[in-house]
């Protein structure tokens, strides 16, 4: 199958490259305009009650405040003439801006609320008008119109929901991480191939991969909503596994050249041997990725339709836009060499070799300490706690950032966190008794109703503004607490609010931060098994069908579940903990809920990229005839250093990540860089040779009603690979020589 492809591409290669460039400038085309259009939200579930409850009081009451104008009296408190007159007139300004709505001063409220604890400060709350899209530009347009209003009276810093640019510091961010990584990539490349030729040749891959998904990314925009954070995934996966997959064939391809063998019956054989293994590695990456659909969230799913897209795209290049552009190079694929560096060959390496026979004459010996440690990197998980991302994912910098500081330490009371919403009209009798019922709750400092206001169970006011609180059928209660609302005790008290019977006949919708991040947990939660099932199943079927063993996917799946584990560990540490945190200058806060199950699935996908690479080695040599211990001790040889080079590359663009000034961002690049890391050394060097030593030609077990499907339905190349390893011959052990001229 793969080596008659590779004869078709080797023979059509120039045509096959012109249509190549003219889809990438298509893709380019399409792919720039999806810039303007991704999102920085999606870390809810649109069809929860607090999603639900959001809708309908921006709808209906005006929403709540997400853009905040904390105003600071240079001298004084805000109540002196100076600051309280630059303060009515900067409310002004804003309530003629046709971006906002809703704005409320504490100059004209005068709210106690709204003024700090010691008078210095003072708020005007505001909301951004428009959807999602829309509302996210207006906000951008508002940070650069008002971003410097200060005066000789007052200071003043924007927070605040859409006051926190996110989406516009990962942009930066990006670009900052790409001028670290290029570089670097670019050296790593050189070492890698040695000649300048065959170093840019993972470019193209990855630009094919990066356009193309660039592109696929701008039609999804028109059907759904995607995140920007998408771009992250697209350029850091596109270039790394792009320089993965041309590493693999480019030095498959120089074997095949240097024993002789014409340019078209290497680009097949190259295309039948790695192109294989390529094609297998990107279903599983795939696979893993496409997990992320089951959730409700669009911030995961937009990682899959990211992830999913550039790693198709790039097997696919590597698949046919490379072989044809190793048709049309031959032996010019060397060219350009670089003095003094040695290319990266896919020959035999005395250390993976060394390290191999070592580690299967002890297998037990080595392999304790390993898991020893991995497990103790777990450990800090069992301590994990989650919260949706605010303003302190960026640095303490950020204007953002110092509202939110400002508002917990120096305001008696936040602004309501709870918002209740009562669907169908209810008489003020029975929407008082719900709120008094409310009040009563332990936490809640006070109950504002159409009804009246309550605090302890007990009437404190007559409803103040009844239309405020009241529109369409429809009945709004905001419950204030100065509870964090990330903490555990936010979170019961929302549960206790939920529990209350709402009036006879209405149906009652719970909102506020902490009710989303409750639904946000549900969420992910309650698609985990999916989730779980949908990787575990893929990536067994698929090892399966590789290697024709049962005993392989579940070595692999084992080998897995330590290298998360120890990394989502680190990652909790590190960020949740706050160690490192001054040397990477992020808060230390909750686990965003969010970023578990994308590092899971993504790592787990990267994972299994070096398990096919290992694996196709292996294989290959025991179909030759080799014993297990001989297939694992060349197998490794040979794809060790390989294995290693391309981690180190793929690791380099995610550890650029850690740069950035957002601290979920940094999570994400860290944590996929570590395992990838731990994956390719500890895993791969120590924990599959002893399992394999372990277990023997167990190791390829299989029953035999499934030996029998895999006869028929497994991807094989057996021919090809039987050649190739004839042609190996002097590099295998005499034992294996002597099996494979027997078998031949």
């Amino acid at each position: 199958m793969f080596y008659r492809l590779g004869l078709t591409v080797a023979a059509r290669a120039k045509l096959i490259l012109g249509l190549a460039l003219a889809a990438v400038a298509i893709c380019a085309v399409l792919g720039v305009a999806v810039f303007g259009r991704l999102l920085s939200n999606g870390f809810d579930d649109p069809s929860s009650a607090s999603s639900q409850a959001k809708v309908l009081l921006d709808q209906h009451f005006g929403g709540e405040p997400d853009m905040i104008f904390l105003v600071h009296a240079r001298t004084g408190t805000v109540d002196g003439s100076a600051p309280a007159a630059a303060g009515t007139e900067l409310a002004g300004r804003l309530r003629s801006d046709h971006r906002l709505t809703g704005v409320t001063s504490y100059w004209t409220a005068h709210s106690a609320g709204l003024r700090s604890k010691d008078g210095t400060y003072a708020l005007i709350l505001s909301k951004v008008v428009g959807d999602d899209k829309a509302a996210a530009s207006n906000a951008k347009a508002l940070l650069s119109a008002y971003h410097h209003v200060d005066n000789s009276a007052v200071t003043v810093r924007i927070g605040g929901a859409q006051g926190t640019d996110v989406g516009g510091q990962v942009t930066k961010d990006l670009a900052v991480a790409e001028a670290i990584a290029v570089p670097i990539t670019t050296i790593l490349l050189l070492i890698a191939f040695g000649s300048v030729v065959s170093a840019l040749l993972p470019v193209g891959v990855a630009v094919v991969a990066i356009f193309g998904t660039f592109a696929e990314l701008n039609l999804l925009t028109h059907v759904t909503s995607v995140s920007t954070f998408a771009i992250n995934l697209t350029t850091a996966l596109g270039l790394g596994l792009g320089i993965d997959y041309a590493l693999l064939m480019v030095s498959r391809f120089r074997e095949e050249l240097a024993r002789g063998v014409g340019v078209p019956e290497a680009v097949a054989r190259t295309t039948a041997t790695a192109g294989r293994t390529i094609a297998f590695s990107a279903l599983t990456v795939a696979a893993a990725l496409s997990a992320l659909l089951v959730f409700p969230v669009y911030f995961l799913k937009s990682f899959a339709y990211a992830g999913v897209g550039v790693t198709l795209l790039s097997a696919v290049s590597a698949l046919v836009v490379l072989p044809a552009l190793l048709a049309v190079l031959g032996h010019r694929v060397n060219a350009g060499r670089v003095r003094g560096l040695k290319a990266v060959r896919s020959v035999e390496s005395p250390f993976w070799g060394r390290l191999a026979t070592r580690v299967m004459r002890r297998p037990a010996l080595a392999a304790i300490p390993v898991i020893a440690v991995l497990l103790l990197m777990a450990t800090p998980l069992l301590k994990v706690t989650f919260a949706t991302p605010d303003e302190r994912v960026l640095p303490t910098s950020a204007p953002a950032h110092q509202v939110g500081d400002i508002l917990r330490a120096d305001f008696a009371t936040a602004p309501a966190v709870i918002d209740v919403v009562v669907k169908r009209s209810a008489g003020e009798p029975a929407i008082a008794s719900y709120a008094r019922q409310l009040s009563a709750l332990a936490g809640v400092q006070r109950a504002d109703s159409s009804a009246g206001s309550f605090a302890a169970g007990r009437a404190t006011a007559p409803g103040t503004n009844p239309a405020s609180m009241s529109a369409a059928g429809l009945q709004r209660i905001s419950l204030n607490s100065g509870l964090d609302t990330s903490s555990s005790q936010a979170q019961t008290l929302v549960r206790q609010v939920r529990a209350v019977a709402g009036p006879a006949g209405a149906t009652v919708l719970v909102g506020g931060t902490t009710a989303v991040l409750i639904d946000s947990k549900h969420a992910i939660s309650s698609h985990l098994f999916e989730a779980a099932v949908i990787i575990v199943v893929t990536t067994f079927l698929l090892l399966f069908l590789f290697t024709g063993s049962v005993v392989q996917p579940l070595r692999a799946l084992l080998g897995n579940a330590l290298t998360l584990g120890a990394t989502l560990g680190a990652m909790v540490w590190i960020f949740q903990e706050g160690h490192l945190s001054s040397l990477l200058g992020f808060t230390p806060t909750p686990t965003n809920t969010s970023m578990p199950v994308l590092l899971f699935c993504i790592a787990f996908g990267l994972s299994m990229d070096y398990e096919v690479f290992l694996m196709s080695r292996i294989k290959e040599l025991r179909d030759s005839g080799a014993s297990t211990p001989d297939a694992v001790v060349h197998g490794l040889a040979r794809t060790g250093r390989i294995v290693s080079t391309a981690a180190a590359v793929l690791a380099v663009s995610f550890f650029a990540f850690g740069t950035s000034k957002v601290s979920f961002i940094q999570f994400f690049g860290l944590g996929t860089g570590l395992a990838i890391l731990i994956d390719a050394t500890l895993v791969r060097g120590v924990l599959v040779p002893a399992f394999m030593r372990a277990f023997g030609e167990r190791s390829w077990y299989a029953p035999s009603a499934m030996r029998r499907l895999h006869d028929r339905i497994g991807i094989s190349e057996a021919d090809v690979l039987t050649t190739s390893a004839i042609s190996h011959r002097d590099h295998l052990a005499p034992d294996v020589r002597f099996r494979l001229d027997s078998r031949t």
